[in-house]
């Protein structure tokens, strides 16, 4: 559906993309993560062809963003992350006037407010100003807006930045929905978001792709195993470390500050794709320690980010 080659932009001595090159199958919802400034938006501002690139190729539906970009236009949909609203307005005129801007004709105009109006929720607010919606509103017009023309490509800016849970999770339904019919391209800095929302993830820092992958095989592609955490009593470091060091696939034994001084706190980081709790609890039950807690941290997206925005 899309494809990316070689992708680079310039913004004189700054470099914010550097020779990105990915695909994007159709009717996939991709998610892209990344820190500030790593050249999310810079990267969905080219593909909706509001950019020119400085080197590389976009293509969609074999279109060329540099040959046929009113091409790409015409089949893109673009909500950047501040949804560009006539505030004054009412969110029926609103529509309509964005309609009439698209060149639909009365008929196809009304059934399509209609069908937007019900798939992103706007029927209790369509005859109120816009100026009056809270941002979960003015999102969800902005939304509605990007879906005029029915494209089959969907870029979203940080759609749900700045709502509350509820709002987020609104929000969330809605993309999912859409995801059924369409290509979404969805950028993010909420991980649990992208995680509960895409099919695929793409995190890029210091404009280059550093991972790529669904939720899942980013967490088993990373490197760093489980680590258990144990709260003992009646038990000294030095021989917990010693008997734990023992298991075979234990990497590190380190003690955590407690705030509870009768509480020995232990750390053990285990290798990758081993389930160490049934060696440590044998190991725990041969002594006369008495085991307060045992807790085992598996590898989240929230870590796999931080470690590789930080390696890179």
């Amino acid at each position: 559906m899309i494809e990316i080659s070689d992708l680079t932009k310039n913004y004189g001595q700054l470099r914010a993309l550097d020779h990105i090159t990915l695909s994007i199958r159709a009717g996939e919802i991709m998610g892209l993560l990344g820190p500030n400034g790593a050249g999310k938006t810079t990267l969905m501002r080219i593909v909706t062809g509001y950019l020119a690139p400085t080197n590389g190729t976009v293509t969609a539906k074999n279109f060329s963003i540099e040959k046929d970009p009113l091409s790409i236009k015409k089949i893109v949909g673009y909500l950047p992350e501040e949804a560009p609203l006539y505030k004054d307005m009412l969110v029926y005129d609103y529509l309509n006037y964005v309609a009439a801007i698209r060149g639909l004709k009365a008929g196809d105009k009304n059934r399509r407010l209609h069908h937007l109006s019900d798939i992103c929720g706007l029927s209790e607010v369509m005859h109120r100003s816009i100026s009056e919606l809270s941002k979960g509103y003015k999102q969800r017009v902005g939304l509605a807006h990007a879906m005029m023309s029915d494209p089959e490509i969907l870029v979203l800016d940080e759609p749900t930045s700045g709502l509350d849970p509820n709002q987020i999770v609104e929000i969330r339904d809605i993309i999912k929905q859409i995801g059924r019919e369409k290509t979404v391209i969805l950028s993010t800095h909420i991980l649990s978001e992208a995680e509960a929302t895409c099919d695929r993830i793409v995190i890029i820092n210091k404009g280059k792709i550093i991972a790529n992958g669904s939720a899942e095989e980013l967490k088993q592609s990373a490197d760093s195993g489980r680590t258990l955490n144990l709260a003992l009593t009646h038990a000294e470091f030095a021989d917990v470390q010693a008997r734990m060091e023992a298991i075979n696939g234990v990497q590190a034994v380190e003690r955590v500050p407690s705030e509870n001084g009768n509480l020995l706190v232990v750390r053990i980081t285990c290798a990758p794709a081993s389930d160490l709790r049934e060696a440590v609890y044998r190991q725990i039950k041969e002594t006369d320690w008495l085991l307060m807690e045992f807790r085992q941290e598996t590898r989240t997206l929230e870590n796999i980010f931080r470690k590789l925005t930080r390696e890179n």
